[in-house]
């Protein structure tokens, strides 16, 4: 019999868990809200609601800073509130997938695993699967094939970009360019060009909302503080100041998508004209990245329908299906 089992993909801006236990994903921004330096307020989508409108007493963090756990006491807390809302208070234990950055220390990877062991969910046994493979799971791929496969892992705060072969990663990057990035970018036009601040949220949502924007021949609307007036104010910001905001950032995570595969073995190099690149990550469907990709490399741009998801995804596949087993490791000369 299976044993009850959870897939943890960890982002800065997103926690997304699998249960094995009703074959459901939690996707919830990773986010916590401490009151007077010790009480916990609120975690996950909840404390984002709260963020750039909280007393100063109440702090709102997120405890994955570019990728990797930044604090790891906040995360703890946060995992375990996860976890008891997902399993209940009488869960016997389960098994643990927790999916990590392939381009980090053997510190940082070694701090995924104490996260588990340490946060007292009942852990009896912790894997380990590299971030990209999930990637190419959750897309579906047989990664164990011989088949030379490149994903680009478009984040909140890093971009992961990762040739797959035989079940292992040939080469892989990771750069600090990712959704808030694209958010910063969208703020600082719209405080140059209108003279207005606008919150980290508000910028989210003209992201997002881009494409139907376009479509419609619509300006965003946002609200925020007139620099000069310094009073409240709404203004209309049209899509092409945007996509001009974004475009440098753009440019930066496919100067290195060309580094990778400039550096990619022949052979994989084939594969990979012939099946294209695959996109995934919360901010890989941002409006014109693909197209952009696609121009930039002359390659097929393959973009994920669950690109929120897909690392989730893949550890479910792990937890679910033998032939993938093999992928999931445990940290050498660490006690269970």
């Amino acid at each position: 019999m299976q044993n009850f089992a959870f897939g943890i993909d960890l982002g800065t801006g997103n926690i997304k868990i699998y249960n094995s236990a009703d074959d459901s994903i939690l996707n919830e921004k990773n986010m916590i809200a401490i009151q007077n330096k010790n009480t916990l307020f609120a975690y996950g989508d909840s404390a984002f609601e709260m963020f750039e409108k909280a007393p100063g007493n109440i702090v709102i963090s997120n405890p994955v800073t570019n990728g990797v756990i930044a604090d790891i006491k906040n995360m703890q807390t946060v995992l375990r509130c996860f976890i008891a809302d997902l399993a209940g208070s009488k869960s016997s234990g389960a098994d643990y997938y927790i999916s990590v950055p392939t381009d980090v220390t053997e510190v940082e990877k070694r701090s995924f695993y104490d996260l588990v062991r340490d946060a007292n969910v009942k852990a009896k046994k912790i894997m380990v699967v590299e971030k990209a493979i999930a990637d190419g799971l959750g897309l579906d791929i047989d990664v164990k094939n011989s088949q030379g496969v490149m994903i680009v892992d478009v984040g909140y705060a890093t971009t992961e970009i990762s040739i797959l072969s035989l079940g292992g990663i040939v080469l892989s990057k990771l750069i600090k360019v990712g959704g808030a990035k694209f958010d910063d970018a969208i703020r600082a036009a719209v405080r140059k060009e209108f003279n207005l601040m606008i919150g980290q949220k508000t910028a989210e949502k003209v992201k997002i909302g881009m494409r139907m924007l376009e479509e419609a021949g619509e300006s965003a609307v946002v609200y925020g503080r007139d620099i000069v007036t310094g009073l409240p104010v709404e203004r209309e910001i049209p899509t092409t100041l945007v996509d001009l905001a974004l475009r440098e950032h753009f440019d930066t995570i496919i100067d290195n998508i060309k580094v990778i595969l400039e550096r990619t073995p022949p052979e994989l190099a084939a594969d990979i004209y012939r099946h294209g690149v695959y996109l995934t990550g919360g901010s890989a469907v941002t409006n014109h990245f693909g197209e952009l990709v696609s121009q930039g490399t002359n390659l097929k741009v393959n973009i994920a329908d669950n690109a929120a998801d897909s690392v989730a995804c893949g550890l479910a596949r792990v937890i679910k299906d033998d032939k993938y087993k093999s992928v999931a490791y445990s940290i050498q000369g660490m006690s269970k």
